[in-house]
């Protein structure tokens, strides 16, 4: 699947919500900004309702509408299959995607069981022996102020890790008369605010620090167990919140909370990391900040130290604006799809891969298995990755 730089790669995407809206701004943004080898273009939209599909494919840039995800697969004028449909749906879609021939971008988590997510790694690494690439959408990643702080961890500049500290909280469900969604039923979701939220900061402290989590002692609660749906009320079938402990492979200790009841909190997404030489603290909720501590600095003069990350030596910032002038949440999905190109055009592997979805589904699911036995120890088994 090489094609000349700065030729045409064709994108079929699969669902249209909230996360087929924030890709498809990506798609059609990336090539202005960024220096990529492929312009994409948005050849196929995926949905099973036509009329939605259709009115979808206008309102975002689709340039014609499928209602079977095979038939989107099928297309010759599609190289890259997004999947942003509800987990359930992932494991089938990479899977045939692969072995079509077509690079895959899935968004997180990977799948909904551990079992569902290493046959989709098995499916990349057979697909990258062929040139074909798998991704997983850990936007998170992307944020330039949390991208820089891995930076700073990987120079030693805080020295060796000692404490993670890792927070997503939102407040969307804390109305109980709020009604049944999609992601509150175990059968498309896998979970609640764990595999929802809990994903997200699991990856970004094993991105940031460079380790993974070797295991973890949980528990899960959910606070509302029925919600409005139709003329009547349907059960949840998920967690609410989840919080845990847990360790990291090079020693460290942790703390992660992930719920969707935290009253006032509408996306605060936060990690702080305490190392024997400093400590680098970030909430998503001012993406554009990074907080500093440098524990070398004298008493008298010491404190943590706000960062702007705007400037274009910053991670991805190069192609946007002037210093001082902050970037979005969508521009997260702008990274990543130009990482995604990148990898494609120079033949490598692209970051965070299926392996890397994988290892965060093993812990996902050892939370659950220890939230479900009493918040036992569960060890994590280990997902080795090549080449990371």
């Amino acid at each position: 699947m090489s094609k000349a730089a700065g030729e045409n790669i064709g994108v079929g995407m699969v669902g249209h919500a909230f996360m087929g809206a924030v890709h498809s701004q990506a798609w059609r943004t990336v090539h202005r900004f960024f220096d990529v080898p492929y312009v994409p273009v948005l050849a196929a939209l995926g949905g099973r309702d036509e009329v939605r599909a259709k009115a979808a494919a206008v309102r975002l840039g689709w340039a014609a509408v499928e209602t079977d995800w095979r038939d989107l697969i099928a297309r010759e004028d599609v190289g890259i299959v997004d999947i942003c449909t509800p987990g359930d749906s992932h494991a089938e879609i990479a899977i045939a995607a692969l072995a079509a021939g077509k690079h895959v971008l899935c968004e997180k988590p990977l799948a909904n069981t551990v079992a569902e997510a290493e046959a989709m790694a098995e499916a990349a690494r057979a697909a990258s022996e062929r040139g074909v690439r798998a991704m997983v959408a850990f936007n998170y990643r992307r944020v330039p102020a949390l991208a820089h702080a891995r930076r700073l961890v990987a120079d030693g500049v805080l020295g060796e890790i000692r404490h993670v500290r890792a927070a997503y909280l939102q407040d969307w469900l804390s109305d109980a008369e709020a009604p049944m969604t999609w992601r509150l039923r175990k059968e498309f979701a896998g979970s609640g605010a764990l595999g929802d939220l809990g994903a997200h900061i699991v990856d970004a402290a094993q991105f940031v620090t460079g380790e993974h989590i070797t295991g973890v002692s949980a528990l899960t609660q959910t606070f509302v167990r029925d919600r409005p749906e139709g003329e009547g009320r349907g059960e949840v079938t998920v967690d609410d919140c989840a919080l845990f402990t847990a360790r990291l492979s090079g020693g460290a200790v942790a703390s992660f909370e992930a719920t969707r009841y935290a009253l006032g909190r509408k996306n605060a997404m936060r990690l702080e990391i305490n190392g024997s030489r400093g400590s680098v603290a970030f909430d998503f909720e001012s993406m554009n900040e990074l907080s500093y501590f440098d524990g070398t600095d004298p008493g008298t003069e010491s404190g943590f130290r706000r960062i702007v990350v705007t400037e274009p030596e910053h991670p991805y910032l190069s192609a946007w604006w002037p210093p001082g002038h902050g970037l979005g949440y969508e521009h997260t999905f702008t990274h990543e799809v130009a990482d995604l190109l990148r990898a494609i055009g120079s033949g490598a592997d692209p970051a965070p891969g299926f392996d890397d979805g994988l290892r965060v589904q093993r812990v996902l699911d050892a939370v659950s298995a220890s939230a479900e036995d009493g918040s036992r120890w569960t060890p994590v088994p280990d997902t080795p990755v090549e080449g990371r």
